[in-house]
């Protein structure tokens, strides 16, 4: 825990649950194919287990 992991977004939004969309924005994803970087905690990962069919993760 404590190192970095690079989320980007794979699918669209469109069409997904408002609380899936809520979790994109909050993780900092704006469109498909955009990356972001987080430090790994347990909250960071939580979100992307929620959105885990919309986003790709890279350790």
């Amino acid at each position: 825990m404590g190192g970095k992991i690079k989320i980007t977004l794979v699918r669209s939004t469109l069409g997904s649950k408002p609380s899936h969309r809520k979790t994109v924005k909050a993780l900092g994803l704006r469109r498909i194919n955009h990356t972001v970087e987080h430090v790994d905690t347990p909250q960071i990962r939580g979100m992307i287990f929620h959105v885990k069919h919309l986003v790709s993760v890279e350790e």
